[in-house]
C-alpha cells in the first residue's frame, strides 16, 4: 500500500453485544475482544502504522456493573501477561493516555511494567486509552494552560492550536488520520475530540471480536482513495 496513515485510532465497540448474541456472558465478549487486540495490533505494525490508539476503558465505563468493571480492570494485566513477549519481539512500544492514577493499583502495576519493558522499542506505539475521556482531557489541558499563564511562563497571545495540543495527553503523537468504530454504531463517544478534527471516519458493522485483520486492511485501502482537504480545495 501507498500513503499508509501514521496514526489509527479505534473505538473497540460491541464486545458485550457479541457475547449476548452467542448466548455467552458479557465478560466472555471482553475476553474475545482482548484476543483481537493482539491480531489487529500485529496487523497494524506489519502494515507500517506508527501509532495505534485503542479506546480500552472510558471515564464513563465506571458506571457499568461492578463485576464487569472488575473484569475489565484485569484485562490489561491478562493481555500483557500473555502477549508482552511477542509485542517486545515485534519492537512494539506500549504506552497509555488517560487518568492513569485513577486505575486500580494492580492495573497500574501490570501496565507500568509493560511500559517500562518496551520503553526502548522503536517500532509502532500501541497506545491504550485507559480511564480516558476527551472532555476530561481538554479540561486537564485548559487547567495546565491557565497555570502556565498565571505563573508567567506563557503570554495569552502565544496560545494557539499547536500550543494547546502540547498540553493534551497525546502531546507527542500526531493526530490520527483514521478513526474506526466497530459494531455498527455511529458515535464518537467522547474519544479524541480535539485530535480527530480532520480524521477520516470509518464505521464497521462487525463487532470488535469479529473485526478481522482483513477488515483493517480493507479500511486502509479505502483510505488510499479519500481526498483530505482540511477545509481547503484541491488545486486544479
Amino acid at each position: 500500500m501507498r500513503n499508509i496513515p501514521q496514526h489509527v485510532a479505534i473505538i473497540m465497540d460491541g464486545n458485550g453485544r457479541y457475547a449476548k448474541r452467542l448466548g455467552m456472558p458479557r465478560i466472555k465478549g471482553h475476553q474475545e475482544g482482548m484476543e483481537n487486540v493482539r491480531r489487529i495490533a500485529l496487523t497494524a505494525n506489519e502494515c507500517g502504522v506508527k501509532y495505534l490508539t485503542l479506546f480500552a476503558f472510558s471515564t464513563e465505563n465506571w458506571t457499568r456493573p461492578s463485576k464487569e468493571v472488575s473484569f475489565l480492570m484485569k484485562l490489561p494485566g491478562n493481555f500483557l501477561g500473555k502477549f508482552l513477549p511477542e509485542l517486545k519481539d515485534k519492537n512494539i512500544k506500549i504506552r497509555t493516555i488517560g487518568n492513569f492514577d485513577g486505575l486500580p493499583k494492580h492495573t497500574q502495576k501490570s501496565v507500568s511494567k509493560a511500559v517500562l519493558e518496551t520503553a526502548e522499542n522503536s517500532g509502532m506505539e500501541l497506545i491504550f486509552a485507559l480511564n480516558y475521556g476527551s472532555r476530561d482531557e481538554i479540561i486537564h489541558a485548559v487547567k495546565s494552560v491557565v497555570e502556565s499563564v498565571q505563573n508567567g511562563d506563557t503570554a495569552i497571545e502565544d496560545i494557539n492550536n499547536e500550543f494547546f495540543s502540547q498540553h493534551l495527553f497525546t502531546k507527542d503523537v500526531p493526530d490520527p488520520e483514521i478513526l474506526i468504530r466497530t459494531s455498527g454504531e455511529y458515535r464518537i463517544s467522547n474519544f479524541l475530540l480535539w485530535q480527530i478534527s480532520y480524521s477520516e471516519l470509518f464505521f464497521a458493522n462487525e463487532s470488535w471480536p469479529e473485526f478481522t485483520p482483513e477488515n483493517f486492511e480493507d479500511i486502509l485501502s479505502q483510505y488510499q482513495k479519500r481526498e483530505r482537504r482540511f477545509g481547503g480545495l484541491k488545486e486544479e
